[in-house]
């Protein structure tokens, strides 16, 4: 594939701000044209050479001295001639650049484009463009090397070999169309049967996997519940180092849940402070509790906390049912250990409860008693985010796999009836789907899969 667009684009590659450098990036036939022009003079310039150079306004006054690189087509991101200039940062001299650019003949670009320009050239598939957006939302280890492995082409060699099993399905049914007289051999039946289930398979571990693994890319939602006044808020504010959560001696202090992002030793987490879990006849404060219930049943890890120095009480029984019945990682806090003990450990003692003091807690001291409890969650978190298959990294990549799935489960009956043009349609179908990720489809790769296996010189 090649551009069909003969314009040359302009987009800022760093954000306007205060900045040592800012950088703005040429692509298209004119970038070199236009970068004489902004010197005015020609600028000897050879490919991936960097080259200082002053930039001048077009009444001829002094704009800015920058680098110039320059990125002769096809070696370069876009397929194109591109042209980078590192000016000093800030807003005014890369709007000024900018401007001066549009004026000599570039106009903006759209957002994407330059990626887009990529794939049209053949340089990057759409699974890889895919992975190239996500990268800038990375936010913790896990989902970067997860999206480099698209961008190397693991998820473009994944499709491309399901799709190759998929037309020489195609192109078996194609030929034997023309032999519609003749009963299809069993052992052919049974090989076509056998692929169609382990292509079916393998797409559906897939978005298995993937399901399974989305807190990894999103980063994990975490949980806090307890009765009021146990120290929920003190545990927030005692993990993201800041008051952010009220904390006081009266109970039901906290009404609605607090959400705070933070990154706990290279994990993204959502921490979730919820409202105190009791039987209430505040209406408010009942509606809290509801909705801390509805948060602690969308989390992927929960943390309850108990008063070590009050006897069990039924709300307490109802938070230990909720931590057994929720089929998810769960830690248990017993705060209060600096009082005399009067709750009933063997109850939760299935969760390896951590006993605390929160309230003597010195969030940076790594020997205090929080230390066990952050190092157990660091070591789930380190399990729970280790990939160790491919990831579909977007809504449009599940959509795809998922009419791929479906068309292949449609043609298997046809098949079995001897249905042949009917499973072909489901097949081509299945082979669009998967193609979606990555690159079109185009009829001229089944009839290389059927004269493929003509001998030389027919």
């Amino acid at each position: 594939m090649t551009s069909t667009t003969n314009d040359t684009i302009v987009a800022p590659a760093t954000t306007y701000g205060k900045s040592s450098i800012n950088i703005i990036r040429l692509s298209g036939k004119a970038s070199r044209d236009i970068l004489d022009k902004l010197a005015q003079k020609q600028i000897n310039i050879n490919h991936k050479e960097a080259k200082l150079i002053k930039i001048y306004f077009a009444d001829g006054s002094l704009l800015d001295e920058c680098i110039a690189i320059y990125f002769r087509a096809p070696n370069s991101y876009t397929m194109e001639d591109v042209v980078e200039i590192q000016c000093h940062g800030g807003y005014f001299i890369a709007k000024s650049i900018l401007s001066e650019c549009i004026k000599h003949g570039a106009r903006i670009a759209n957002a994407g484009e330059f990626t887009k320009r990529a794939f049209l050239g053949g340089r990057i598939d759409l699974s890889q463009a895919q992975a190239i957006a996500k990268l800038i939302e990375s936010k913790n280890k896990q989902s970067h090397n997860m999206l480099m492995r698209h961008l190397s082409g693991e998820m473009r060699d994944f499709c491309h070999s399901l799709r190759q099993n998929l037309i020489e399905l195609l192109a078996h049914s194609e030929v034997f169309i023309d032999y519609s007289d003749e009963d299809l051999p069993n052992d052919l039946i049974n090989s076509m049967v056998t692929k169609l289930e382990n292509i079916e398979q393998k797409l559906q571990n897939l978005i298995d996997y993937s399901k399974h693994k989305q807190a990894t890319i999103k980063g994990h939602k975490i949980c806090i519940i307890g009765k009021p006044n146990v120290g929920k808020s003190t545990l927030l504010n005692t993990l993201l180092n800041e008051d952010r959560a009220i904390t006081s001696e009266i109970a039901g202090t906290t009404r609605d849940s607090i959400e705070a992002e933070f990154i706990f030793r290279g994990h993204s987490l959502l921490l979730i402070d919820t409202a105190g879990i009791r039987d209430s006849k505040d209406l408010i404060e009942q509606e809290g509790i509801k909705r801390s219930l509805k948060k602690a049943q969308e989390s992927d890890i929960l943390i309850a906390i108990f008063d070590i120095s009050k006897e069990l009480t039924k709300d307490d029984t109802e938070i230990i049912n909720i931590l057994k019945e929720a089929n998810k990682e769960a830690f248990v806090i017993l705060n209060k250990n600096d009082l005399q003990s009067k709750f009933d450990i063997d109850i939760i003692k299935e969760f390896s409860p951590f006993k605390i003091s929160l309230k003597d807690i010195n969030a940076t001291n790594e020997d205090s008693p929080l230390s066990d409890f952050k190092n157990s969650l660091e070591n789930h978190l380190n399990k729970s985010d280790n990939i160790e298959s491919l990831i579909l990294s977007s809504e449009y990549q599940y959509h795809a796999i998922n009419n791929c799935i479906e068309a292949i489960k449609n043609s298997k009956e046809p098949f079995l009836f001897g249905e042949l043009e009917l499973f072909s349609f489901h097949i081509n179908t299945a082979i669009k789907e998967i193609a979606k990720i990555t690159k079109p489809y185009e009829y001229s790769e089944v009839l290389d899969s059927i004269f493929s296996d003509f001998c030389l010189g027919k």
